[in-house]
C-alpha cells in the first residue's frame, strides 16, 4: 500500500465543495424563494445588549444618596408620595 499524503496529488481541498458566487446587482431584486440568512438572539444575548445600552454610573450621584440614607435624610413625606403616586399610576394601568 502506498500513501501520498492527505492532499493527494491535487493538495488538500476543502470538505464542502465550493459555492457559486451570489451577487445582486443594483436595481435588481431578490425574488421572495431566495433564501436568507437568520439570526436568532438568546434572552441572555439580549439582556446582555440593553446592560450595555444602560447610561453609565453617576457615583457621585451614588455616593450622596448613600450619605442621605446613612443620616436618614433621604426618605421625606414628598419623596414618598411621589413614589406612591408613580406606584398607584403603574398599577391602574394593568
Amino acid at each position: 500500500m502506498e500513501v501520498y499524503g492527505a492532499g493527494g496529488t491535487q493538495g488538500p481541498q476543502p470538505i464542502y465543495p465550493r459555492l457559486a458566487a451570489f451577487s445582486v446587482d443594483a436595481g435588481q431584486t431578490v425574488h421572495a424563494g431566495a433564501p436568507r440568512d437568520h439570526v436568532e438572539i438568546s434572552p441572555l444575548g439580549q439582556m446582555l445588549d440593553g446592560i450595555s445600552r444602560l447610561p453609565e454610573i453617576r457615583h457621585e450621584k451614588v455616593d450622596a444618596i448613600r450619605r442621605e440614607i446613612a443620616t436618614g435624610t433621604y426618605e421625606t413625606p414628598a419623596k414618598l408620595e411621589l413614589a406612591l403616586d408613580r406606584l398607584m399610576d403603574e398599577m391602574s394601568g394593568w
